[in-house]
């Protein structure tokens, strides 16, 4: 596992415990030493830290997916909208295929200026 720098003390206005904090005791936590507040990290199971291994099988969101969430478009609408198969963008989505040039170039433009493209269509 790779070591990380993790910034453990959270910046604050007051030592005192506000109702909001859950009556946190300041004093304690900055009493830690780093070992320690790794350790606590660690002792957590919902909060794990990511493994190299973990990190190596992760990818990377798909530029297709990229652009039609920042659409906020369904697969569906953003198929029919950009004339684009179905199937192709799931696939490209899914990392199962990559668009060629030309589908790259499209997307950019898309992204670029969505409502051009969709006049220009029709």
């Amino acid at each position: 596992m790779s070591k990380t720098n993790i910034s453990a003390k959270p910046k604050r206005k007051s030592e005192t415990a506000l109702p909001s904090d859950g009556g946190m005791d300041w004093a304690a936590f900055d009493a830690l030493t780093e070992d320690e507040v790794m350790a606590a990290a660690l002792a957590d199971p919902d909060a794990q830290p990511i493994t190299d291994e973990r990190l190596s099988r992760m990818q990377r969101m798909s530029v297709a997916k990229r652009i039609r969430w920042q659409l906020s478009l369904s697969q569906e609408q953003f198929a029919e909208r950009f004339g684009i198969p179905i199937g192709t963008l799931r696939d490209w989505e899914q990392h199962r295929s990559k668009p060629d040039a030309a589908a790259e170039s499209y997307l950019k433009v898309i992204l670029k200026n969505p409502k051009a493209v969709m006049k220009a269509l029709g």
